[in-house]
């Protein structure tokens, strides 16, 4: 593949909704443009872009896919368009996040007998949060129930009248043949596969093209006042005139096209990369990336200029047992080149590049080097991580991490074989190379393992990845919850530990009294307010170490003390048989009795939640945040539709939210929460749970 110049180079992302067709429509664009012979199909299991065994499997991306596609614009020459294959299911939201910290712009794809989708509307508010140009590319216009003026009524209902079709359909016995340029005012009639061929316009197309043209001239208008003069006195724009309005107010994010075809047909497709080149911007005409000069400490702008120095950042990595690991990088300023000492500015490592690779799918294309604004690979980079920034030593720039989703879903997790936990982690330690939404937490406390995702079918198919990839099996379990024990009352209590068995014995007799210390951040605090000598100083610290032993493991649930106040009153001693053994052991029978007896509670982790969602759907989530114990704060909205709930809701009750959550909304409700603090569970939470852990009082173990 030849080295592109900035200017020729198009990053452009495709988004939409799970099942849209943005995977064929990739592959179809690669297929018309020569890149690949034969067109395949997601069924088929054989497209560029989903090239791991579970996505064929599943038959839907789970990764980005880089395709670079070599395509010459009849206006603009040579061009390169990096095109980004995002999956469509929220589960893999990271993947979309690093997609769009790379790309310039973005094709949102709509299948036009759905209409709009959710994930349609996530696209649309991705593309507004980044202030990304886009396209709207609709598919599935081959089917006979596709209506295209409905979807551009609702299309400008929801995102405004900026939502502007440049294409309308043609349609001869109720077959879709072709496309009117609105621009133009020309028609095009599909011949064989995703060629066309100047057609006339029908004569029931033209009230539609007059309505679409006419909005189109009215936004051209706008542009400029002198275009607005121009308009209001009759005036006509020429051909070259409307393209540049055009392609400055979709750069400025004022307007957005919305074009047509249908991508298992490939019809469409050529229009499509046409106006990829037409209307969206080359990074030279991009946002620019924004990081920092270590050297001074001052903001940095990268201009994509290939006549500096060296800065990249690396937006994706690709682990795989089979293809080896990729480091996709953005080039930010300079150039690429092979063998070239390069600095990570994120770990302060120099590491060497090796060969420069364009990826597309699974294969790696070798390239003489990247120019500033292109997207590529280096192999087997050893300590460079998806978010870091390379550079020249004598010249770091660091840029800013992208923003990917925190994973709030989690599941415990234990090998299904014993012995296999280190393959287990290997395998998991790649995978979170690869996706950032996946973490993994040990909690000593519960004495589990931890895997967080942004979904259940996230997790299983890491599950499954496991299995497939590394030959590690794991078990994904419901898991257990940090509960607390207290008491709620003032109460005293003896404990006497005496044991003879021939020579020294033991003995160890304290009188103890408990009440709650109001501080519910410690397990305990220990006082002493014994007169007289009736238990010796040097035993105090071994009355505190029972204390402190059994505040590990309560004599309630075993699950850990908090909020104790003892404090040592009496006691007796022997002076040959005592020991700081048996004066332990005299506070640990102290304590157990004194805190059954003291109205012990259990307390439940409670988390602060904020939940957005649509405002149509605030009823049904009030409602289900009531039955899992809720406890409503407040709400505000957002001035964007949604609704911002803010609740206290105990941490176990969170378990499965996310599904349930996406099941209420469509997939348009997000959720995030944190721990807030301890707080006492109903008698029927408690009962249960003092049930199933009776065991464990009783000196059993987890």
């Amino acid at each position: 593949m030849k080295v592109y110049e900035t200017s020729q180079i198009r990053n452009v992302v495709l988004l939409g909704h799970g099942g849209s067709g943005k995977t064929t429509i990739a592959e179809a664009m690669a297929f018309v443009s020569g890149a690949i012979t034969k067109m395949g199909s997601v069924t088929a299991g054989n497209t560029i872009s989903d090239y791991d065994k579970e996505e064929q499997k599943r038959g839907f991306s789970i990764s980005t896919s880089l395709i670079p596609i070599e395509y010459t614009d009849k206006d603009n020459g040579p061009v390169k368009l990096n095109i980004l294959d995002t999956p469509g299911y929220f589960d893999f939201v990271g993947e979309v996040e690093e997609a769009v910290s790379a790309a310039d712009a973005a094709v949102i794809v709509i299948n036009c007998k759905a209409g709009i989708e959710p994930g349609t509307i996530k696209a649309w508010e991705l593309c507004e949060l980044n202030r990304l140009p886009r396209i709207i590319f609709v598919t599935n216009m081959d089917d006979d129930k596709a209506s295209y003026r409905e979807l551009i009524l609702k299309l400008q209902a929801r995102f405004g009248k900026k939502v502007a079709p440049i294409h309308m359909p043609i349609r001869e016995n109720e077959k879709f043949v072709g496309f009117v340029n609105v621009v133009k005012q020309q028609g095009r009639k599909f011949t064989s596969g995703a060629k066309y061929e100047d057609y006339e316009v029908p004569a029931d197309s033209e009230a539609d093209l007059e309505k679409a043209r006419e909005s189109l001239l009215e936004a051209v208008a706008e542009s400029s006042e002198e275009f607005m003069d121009r308009y209001f006195s009759g005036d006509t724009f020429t051909e070259v005139e409307i393209y540049t309005a055009l392609r400055e107010m979709v750069k400025d994010c004022d307007l957005v096209p919305v074009m047509m075809g249908s991508g298992i047909n490939a019809q469409g497709a050529f229009a499509l990369m046409n106006a990829v080149v037409r209307y969206l911007p080359s990074p030279l005409n991009s946002k620019q990336e924004e990081g920092v000069d270590v050297n001074t400490g001052e903001r940095f702008a990268a201009n994509y200029n290939s006549d500096t120095n060296l800065s990249a950042k690396v937006f994706k990595t690709i682990v795989d047992p089979f293809i080896g690991k990729y480091s996709l990088v953005k080039i930010c300023t300079g150039i690429l080149k092979p063998d070239t000492t390069i600095y990570n500015v994120s770990k302060e490592t120099e590491e060497k590049s090796g060969k420069i690779y364009v990826l597309r799918g699974k294969d790696a294309i070798e390239v003489p080097e990247l120019k500033a604004g292109d997207i590529g690979a280096m192999a087997k980079l050893a300590v460079t991580q998806t978010g870091d920034t390379i550079a020249l030593k004598s010249a770091p720039i660091l840029y800013h991490r992208p923003k990917i989703s925190t994973p709030y879903t989690y599941k415990a997790y234990s090998a299904k074989t014993k012995g296999e936990e280190d393959k287990i982690a290997s395998g998991l330690a790649k995978i979170m190379d690869e996706d950032l939404t996946i973490r993994t937490v040990v909690d000593a406390e519960n004495r589990q393992s931890l895997i967080y995702g942004i979904g259940d079918q996230q997790l299983d198919i890491v599950v499954s990845k496991l299995a497939s990839r590394y030959k590690a099996e794991i078990n994904l379990d419901k898991p257990k919850f940090a509960f607390r024990e207290t008491l709620r009352r003032k109460v005293e209590a003896p404990g006497r530990y005496k044991k003879q068995s021939g020579g020294h014995g033991q003995f160890g007799d304290v009188k103890m009294s408990f009440e709650p210390s109001g501080d519910l951040s410690v397990p305990y605090v220990f006082e002493e307010q014994v007169f007289g000598g009736s238990v010796p100083k040097n035993y105090f610290p071994a009355v505190e170490k029972g204390i402190a032993e059994c505040c590990t493991k309560g004599p309630l649930a075993a699950y850990p003390v908090v909020g104790v106040k003892a404090i040592l009153l009496d006691g007796s001693y022997h002076p040959v048989d005592s020991s700081e053994m048996a004066f332990k052991m005299a506070a640990n029978i102290a304590f157990k009795k004194g805190f059954m007896e003291a109205n012990p509670v259990l307390l439940e982790p409670i988390a602060s939640l904020k939940v957005r969602v649509p405002d149509s759907n605030t009823g049904d989530v009030m409602g289900d945040l009531n039955r899992r114990r809720g406890r409503v704060l407040g709400m505000e909205g957002d001035h964007n539709g949604k609704t911002v709930i803010s609740a206290d809701i105990p941490i176990s009750e969170l378990y499965g939210y996310g599904t349930d959550l996406r099941s209420m909304t469509g997939g348009l409700g997000d959720f995030s929460y944190e721990f807030a603090r301890y707080e006492q569970c109903p008698g029927d939470v408690q009962a249960k749970e003092v049930e199933a852990r009776a065991a464990l009082v009783k000196g059993g173990d987890e």
